[in-house]
Protein backbone atom coordinates (compact mmCIF):
# COMPACT_ATOMS: atom_id res chain seq x y z
CA UNK A 1 0.00 0.00 0.00
CA UNK A 2 0.71 4.07 -0.73
CA UNK A 3 0.66 7.00 1.45
CA UNK A 4 -1.28 9.54 -0.37
CA UNK A 5 -2.70 13.14 0.36
CA UNK A 6 -5.58 13.84 -0.45
CA UNK A 7 -7.22 18.36 -0.06
CA UNK A 8 -10.22 18.29 -1.40
CA UNK A 9 -13.35 21.59 -1.54
CA UNK A 10 -16.73 20.93 -0.72
CA UNK A 11 -19.31 24.07 -1.69
CA UNK A 12 -20.41 26.11 1.29
CA UNK A 13 -23.82 26.33 0.13
CA UNK A 14 -24.81 22.90 1.32
CA UNK A 15 -26.63 22.58 4.73
CA UNK A 16 -25.08 21.03 7.26
CA UNK A 17 -26.28 17.46 7.27
CA UNK A 18 -25.54 16.93 3.51
CA UNK A 19 -21.84 18.64 4.52
CA UNK A 20 -21.66 15.66 7.09
CA UNK A 21 -22.83 12.86 4.86
CA UNK A 22 -20.38 13.97 1.58
CA UNK A 23 -17.48 13.90 4.24
CA UNK A 24 -18.26 10.64 5.56
CA UNK A 25 -19.34 9.11 2.01
CA UNK A 26 -15.58 10.67 1.08
CA UNK A 27 -13.69 9.11 3.73
CA UNK A 28 -15.86 5.40 3.21
CA UNK A 29 -14.81 5.49 -0.69
CA UNK A 30 -11.21 4.50 0.76
CA UNK A 31 -12.46 2.37 3.64
CA UNK A 32 -15.11 0.10 1.90
CA UNK A 33 -12.11 -0.40 -0.62
CA UNK A 34 -9.15 -1.90 1.73
CA UNK A 35 -7.83 1.51 2.04
CA UNK A 36 -7.12 3.00 5.82
CA UNK A 37 -7.95 6.63 6.01
CA UNK A 38 -4.82 7.55 8.78
CA UNK A 39 -5.89 11.73 9.41
CA UNK A 40 -8.84 13.64 8.38
CA UNK A 41 -8.73 17.10 8.98
CA UNK A 42 -11.48 19.93 8.67
CA UNK A 43 -9.88 23.28 7.49
CA UNK A 44 -12.86 25.71 7.41
CA UNK A 45 -14.38 27.44 5.76
CA UNK A 46 -12.08 29.77 3.14
CA UNK A 47 -12.76 32.33 0.33
CA UNK A 48 -11.70 30.92 -3.11
CA UNK A 49 -8.53 32.48 -4.81
CA UNK A 50 -11.51 32.56 -8.02
CA UNK A 51 -14.74 31.71 -8.61
CA UNK A 52 -15.64 27.62 -9.14
CA UNK A 53 -19.33 27.31 -10.57
CA UNK A 54 -20.46 30.86 -9.22
CA UNK A 55 -18.95 29.44 -5.61
CA UNK A 56 -16.72 32.28 -4.19
CA UNK A 57 -16.13 30.13 -0.72
CA UNK A 58 -15.53 26.65 0.46
CA UNK A 59 -14.96 23.90 3.09
CA UNK A 60 -11.25 22.57 3.13
CA UNK A 61 -10.45 19.14 4.01
CA UNK A 62 -7.07 17.45 4.32
CA UNK A 63 -6.89 13.46 4.28
CA UNK A 64 -4.09 11.23 4.73
CA UNK A 65 -5.01 7.47 3.14
CA UNK A 66 -3.23 4.24 2.83
CA UNK A 67 -4.38 2.85 -0.18
CA UNK A 68 -3.66 0.68 -3.50
CA UNK A 69 -3.19 2.81 -7.18
CA UNK A 70 -7.00 1.05 -7.90
CA UNK A 71 -8.40 2.47 -4.91
CA UNK A 72 -7.17 6.09 -5.55
CA UNK A 73 -7.92 5.85 -9.40
CA UNK A 74 -11.53 4.68 -8.24
CA UNK A 75 -11.66 7.25 -5.34
CA UNK A 76 -10.61 9.96 -7.95
CA UNK A 77 -13.34 9.15 -10.83
CA UNK A 78 -15.73 9.63 -7.77
CA UNK A 79 -15.10 12.79 -6.84
CA UNK A 80 -14.58 14.12 -10.36
CA UNK A 81 -18.99 13.09 -10.53
CA UNK A 82 -19.22 14.16 -7.27
CA UNK A 83 -21.40 17.83 -7.51
CA UNK A 84 -21.12 19.09 -4.04
CA UNK A 85 -17.06 18.80 -4.79
CA UNK A 86 -15.47 21.80 -5.96
CA UNK A 87 -11.50 20.83 -6.58
CA UNK A 88 -9.67 18.09 -5.70
CA UNK A 89 -6.43 17.08 -5.28
CA UNK A 90 -4.39 13.84 -4.80
CA UNK A 91 -0.38 13.40 -4.01
CA UNK A 92 1.53 10.21 -3.48
CA UNK A 93 3.42 10.78 -0.46
CA UNK A 94 7.21 9.96 -0.75
CA UNK A 95 8.66 7.06 1.26
CA UNK A 96 10.41 8.39 4.23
Amino acid sequence: MTNYEIMFIVKSTLDEQTLNNTTKDIQKLISDNKGKVIEFKDMGRKKLAYPINKEVSGYYYLMQVEATHEVIGEFDRKLRINENILRHLILKKESE
